[in-house]
């Protein structure tokens, strides 16, 4: 017998009430009692051939707060109002099952409403290309900065917001030449000028994500009550990690969308050989991380396992580091010893088998603003515990949302990021062997100051900076930094000349790829180099659009182009 149900408890006093039963129907929402400060979303009964519960918390809007899913791997959800700034009073609890077949509950209670209309992202097709922003660059103030430049502290309940937005809801406003539009920003800043050489001084807002433009897709259709159109590639997102784990398969894990709503389909696979994307966060067992932005992933080739930390949701913070075993497509919570506070906004690079945290934001209690750290924290897997090494020499200074390349398999170079109110440029290099930091002086024209920018190893001693936030605009510009010479070389690609912030990019060896043909001696080096293929994936453009489209980009192009 049958006898799958979906059932909620609202608050810690009362009992579970049934949702969804057997036969009928998929669909259902009910109102959240004023009184319940907690909400538990679980399943009892054999799954058979159903495939999730999606779940909704939205506001007397019909606005997402917070959104989840349950699997069979995963039967329970939880929430609680203080992790939630937005969950006031009139919030609905929305459930769908996808896969199944299912009635709604007999609720007697008056409060409960059908909400036929399910929120999604929206994706944006990236824009025509436009041209980079190069060099430093003055930046207005904010409304309500002082004019001498003083520096404009945040609120206390704007903590840990993600630089993608502000704390207000913004109407349209018609663009005028001259003024940039009145939409959500990726950040909110203020700017004090006098900054010194190599950096940018910026007053910036964290953790919250603009609405993008009303164009959907085309193409997209909306789900109903009765049939849900399944996504044939991800939603438009910023903050999300993309991870090659073979040369034919790339997994793309978290990241946030339009209303400040965290991805409803988290996971997804690439193909690269034909540049299709799967669906996956079903196909894994185990506890799957709880939606987030501002968190790393890493593969480790070795053990063939993806090794995700840290991260943030809304005010709630993540110092949590989740595996996945892509031979058994398994996730798995790693009980480690040690400490390391939260973080989000970090870099994470894999030597040796250990993880490489440096920097990040992390949180301060309240009314204190969050802070950035200059910490190097270290994780051996096979220990499983967090250890902080004995680091020498001129250490960075405290950033975030900056960028850290592992080169020659003995060095990694950190560059740029912020910390309120400066944004950096500048490049340090931290000696694996010996422990030891130093800064980088470095010839050409460098990228201006930034954080949230992409960056890639393209070869043993190059790599490239793209695009990113320079406090006031998304960049486009393009730069490539060789480690034996210590210089920069700007470079120009028609690809890759679209502004973005809070995107992925990636280096792999792709499938089918046709090599040229050289010279006897060259063929090993030149084969090995042209293989190579650059793969950059969404971000924003602080406009309020979210991008969802892959690009690709030959590595032999870009190094021939500097």
């Amino acid at each position: 017998m049958d006898n799958f149900g979906v059932y909620a408890v609202f608050g810690v006093n009362n009992p579970p009430q049934r949702l969804l039963c057997v036969h009928g129907s998929c669909r259902t929402s009910l109102a959240v009692p004023p009184d319940a400060h907690q909400v538990v979303l679980f399943t009892s009964g054999p799954w058979g051939g159903r495939i999730c519960v999606n779940a909704e918390l939205n506001d007397a809007d019909k606005i997402p707060i917070t959104i989840g899913k349950l699997t069979p791997y995963n039967k329970c959800l939880s929430w609680e109002q203080w992790e939630e700034e937005t969950w006031t009073d009139g919030v609905t609890l929305t459930v769908t099952l996808e896969g199944g077949n299912l009635v709604k509950a007999d609720l007697s209670d008056p409060q409960l409403t059908l909400a036929m209309k399910e929120f999604t992202p929206e994706c944006s097709a990236a824009p025509p290309a436009a041209p980079g922003v190069n060099g430093k660059r003055k930046r207005r103030q904010t409304a309500g900065a002082e004019d001498n430049g003083e520096k404009v502290t945040r609120r206390c309940d704007e903590e840990n917001m993600c630089p993608n937005g502000t704390p207000e809801k913004m109407t349209p406003v018609r663009k005028v030449r001259g003024h940039t539009r009145g939409g959500q920003r990726l950040f909110d800043v203020t700017t004090t000028e006098g900054a010194a050489n190599g950096t940018v001084e910026v007053q910036r807002i964290v953790g919250r994500t603009p609405p993008q433009n009303a164009a959907k897709t085309k193409g997209r259709q909306a789900k109903t009550p009765t049939q849900t159109a399944p996504l044939v590639n991800p939603s438009g997102r910023w903050g999300q990690t993309l991870c090659p784990i073979d040369a034919q398969t790339v997994i793309l894990i978290g990241g946030q969308g339009a209303r400040m709503q965290f991805c409803k389909d988290p996971m997804w696979k690439l193909y690269t050989e034909d540049m299709s994307w799967v669906a996956a966060e079903t196909l894994a067992e185990g506890p799957t991380p709880e939606a987030r932005i501002g968190h790393t992933a890493i593969y480790d080739p070795d053990s063939r396992r993806i090794f995700v930390f840290g991260g943030s949701k809304n005010k709630k913070w993540f110092n949590d580091v989740h595996i996945l075993d892509t031979q058994s497509w398994k996730w798995t919570i790693v009980e480690a010893q040690g400490k390391v506070p939260p973080l989000a906004y970090h870099s994470c690079s894999m030597f040796r088998g250990e993880l490489f945290v440096l920097g990040g934001v992390f949180p301060r209690p309240n009314p204190e603003p969050d802070g950035c750290s200059d910490s190097l924290y270290i994780f051996d897997p096979q220990l499983s515990i967090w250890y902080q090494p004995i680091v020498m020499g001129d250490n960075p200074s405290p950033r975030s949302g900056h960028s850290a390349c592992v080169m020659q398999k003995r060095k990694i170079y950190v560059f740029g990021g912020w910390d309120t109110p400066v944004c950096y440029n500048d490049m340090y290099m931290l000696d694996l062997g010996l422990m030891e930091f130093s800064a980088v002086q470095t010839t050409g024209k460098a990228p201006s100051p930034r954080s949230w920018h992409g960056s890639a190893a393209l070869s043993d001693t190059k790599f490239l900076i793209h695009g990113g936030y320079n406090g006031n605009n998304a960049l486009s510009d393009t730069f490539i930094f060789d480690t034996d010479t210590n210089s920069w070389t700007e470079v120009t690609h028609p690809q890759l000349s679209i502004p973005r912030a809070g995107h992925s990019i990636i280096t792999m060896e792709t499938a089918n790829h046709h090599h040229q043909r050289f010279s006897e001696e060259d063929e090993d080096k030149q084969a090995e180099r042209t293989a190579r293929t650059l793969l950059v994936f969404g971000g924003g453009d602080n406009e309020g659009s979210f991008y969802s489209d892959l690009t690709t980009v030959a590595v032999e192009d870009l190094l021939n182009g500097s």
